[in-house]
């Protein structure tokens, strides 16, 4: 079997591989390319050991030089061996440029690379000889046919060469069209076979192909297509080795064409439109690689810039836990000073007055509020009931007579009459209340109730569970710990007044979410917030993403608000008090309602 028909003139011969060794001895400097076809070796290497994966041979030899013997950019020697390769198909790139051995080195040349896909489905599925004494036009004709068939075999087992196949298309294709070995209506129907029978094996779209189709119709008539067509179609489905079909699919093509050429006019122009129809398939099939390559690409971008996006967002988190646990280690230390935004002691402000010992009301509601965390937490014992043919387990007489029928009856038994219940306890989930207080000039009335209510939360949740933990914090711009996350139940009530300025909700939120794992399941989990949210935009805005934060992981948070003037914070549960004294017990049904809630 001959090479291929498809031609190109041979392309300026590039420059050949570099070699940059610098000589130790006289610092000479690095060896500028030159040229030379016997810098191409080492890329013909390359390509020969792709070559084993594209067409699962090992016997076959790459050669790559400037020009071929064959006079086509590349071909197929079945008889020696050998692929032959136009280095010109990689211009404007240097030898020194290209490593086909690196995988995903290809996508650099794609027309280069789709010629070579070519030739390797050639390497794969070419392997019918020619016998002694056959036709040399029906043998023209096979080759003809072979085109399209072993791409379309190649296709089979890889599927993603396609879009190389498809670029291979406009470098093997238009060179047979502007200079043509077959004149007439064998001219137009080799390009029907070439660019139609791509289309038929998936390598091309029907409508990138439209033009060629109705300028065959036309020329060669409905009749003569079709029948073509369906030569075509058999022809790719030969067998590899199969000389003999191939050979009378190539006679019928050969029969069709004398049979219908003498009836059939032929046009003057016939090579000039030939080759405008199959540039108008070359020029839309560009259209759509370009068109694919670039959704591909912004396709790639968007995942880059979500992947970015993410990396972003991972460090944003990272950073603010960082800081969050920074807030949180400086908040809560053992001297109870007040601290500023960046974690160092405030030089004044400190809204705590002093401490006193817990009323009687206060003691008895945080014993109620003990016994009710306590009824809110516990969980009924899990049953989990399943069935055995064998013991232990309680016998199920039923079932035993239905295994005896079974068995009687000599089919394999299935009855299971051995019952087992297993009880088993459930864990009761712990308590983490977290309170934040606005102590600017205008929450004064809240001081008194929510000292109280802090104590009474905290002292319950400590009688409740050893795991439980509650704590308060005051802010305005600064931020004090009323009480802290401790297991130990508090003895006396921290009082304190509010006289501040301005607010720091966002930091306080921060430091209780990382002191109470507010953002962690597992537990009930509440954050109130003692607040009129009288803040100006950026400290709202700080405010709601903390709060959005923490209700998507699933905390509860509730904002109490005082006076009818009051602003509602995006994302909370807002809880009017007209009555301030009232605050503990809205904090203890919130807090019971939490552990309730909590799975």
């Amino acid at each position: 079997m001959s090479a291929h028909h498809h031609v190109q003139s041979p392309a300026t011969t590039p420059d050949d591989d570099a070699d940059l060794a610098r000589w130790d001895d006289d610092g000479a400097p690095p060896a500028q390319p030159r040229s030379s076809p016997d810098a191409w070796l080492r890329v013909g290497a390359e390509l020969g050991d792709r070559l084993v994966a594209l067409s699962g041979r090992q016997d076959l030899l790459v050669t790559c030089r400037p020009g071929t013997r064959s006079g086509t950019p590349a071909a197929f020697f079945p008889t020696l061996g050998e692929v032959e390769f136009d280095a010109g198909l990689f211009a404007p790139l240097q030898p020194h440029e290209i490593h086909p051995r690196i995988v995903g080195d290809e996508e650099r040349y794609p027309a280069a690379w789709g010629v070579f896909v070519h030739e390797a489905a050639h390497a794969a599925h070419s392997v019918w000889t020619e016998p002694a004494g056959a036709n040399p036009r029906v043998v023209e004709a096979a080759l003809l046919l072979e085109e399209s068939r072993v791409e379309g075999a190649h296709l089979i087992t890889r599927p993603t060469d396609r879009t190389y196949l498809r670029t291979s298309a406009r470098i093997l294709v238009m060179p047979d069209i502007a200079h043509p070995t077959l004149q007439g209506i064998e001219h137009a129907a080799a390009v029907a076979a070439l660019v139609l029978g791509r289309r038929d094996v998936g390598i091309l779209d029907a409508g990138e192909t439209r033009a060629v189709a109705d300028l065959c119709e036309k020329v060669l008539g409905a009749n003569l297509l079709a029948t073509l067509t369906r030569i075509w179609t058999a022809a790719h489905q030969c067998a590899d080795h199969d000389a003999t079909t191939m050979l009378a699919h190539a006679q019928k093509w050969c029969d069709a064409l004398d049979t219908a050429a003498p009836a059939l006019p032929v046009p003057e122009n016939l090579t000039d439109l030939l080759s405008g129809a199959v540039g108008v398939v070359m020029d839309s099939t560009a259209a759509t690689d370009a068109a694919d390559l670039a959704a591909q690409a912004a396709a790639t971008n968007a995942m880059a810039a979500q992947s970015k996006a993410q990396a972003q967002d991972r460090a944003q988190r990272a950073g603010q836990r960082r800081k969050a646990a920074a807030t949180a280690k400086s908040v809560f230390n053992a001297r109870g000073t007040t601290v500023t935004p960046d974690g160092t002691p405030a030089p004044y402000g400190n809204p705590v007055t002093g401490t006193r010992r817990p009323t009687a009301a206060e003691q008895s509601a945080a014993a109620r509020l003990s016994r009710a965390l306590r009824a809110a937490a516990y969980r009924e014992r899990t049953e989990e009931r399943t069935t055995s043919p064998t013991p232990p387990g309680r016998l199920n007489m039923r079932a035993a007579l239905a295994r005896d029928a079974q068995r009687a009856a000599g089919s394999v038994p299935t009855a299971e009459p051995f019952t087992h219940t297993r009880r088993r306890n459930s864990p009761t989930p712990p308590l983490r209340v977290g309170i934040a207080v606005d102590v600017s000039g205008s929450m004064r009335a809240a001081c008194a109730p929510v000292a109280s209510a802090a104590w009474i939360v905290a002292r319950a949740a400590a009688l409740t569970d050893a795991d439980s933990l509650t704590a308060t914090i005051a802010y305005d711009m600064h931020l004090t710990a009323l009480t802290r996350p401790t297991h130990r139940a508090p003895e006396r009530v921290t009082t304190f007044d509010a006289n501040g300025g301005h607010h720091n909700l966002g930091d306080a939120i921060d430091a209780l979410d990382h002191g109470l794992e507010l953002s962690r399941p597992g537990a009930g989990r509440l954050l109130v917030i003692v607040t009129d949210a009288r803040y100006g935009s950026d400290e709202t805005a700080q405010a709601i993403t903390r709060v959005k934060q923490l209700t998507t992981a699933g905390c509860a948070v509730l904002q109490l608000t005082l006076t009818a003037g009051s602003h509602h914070l995006p994302g909370t549960t807002l809880l009017h008090l007209p009555q301030p004294s009232s605050a503990p017990v809205a904090i203890a049904t919130a807090a019971t309602d939490a552990i309730r809630r909590t799975r």
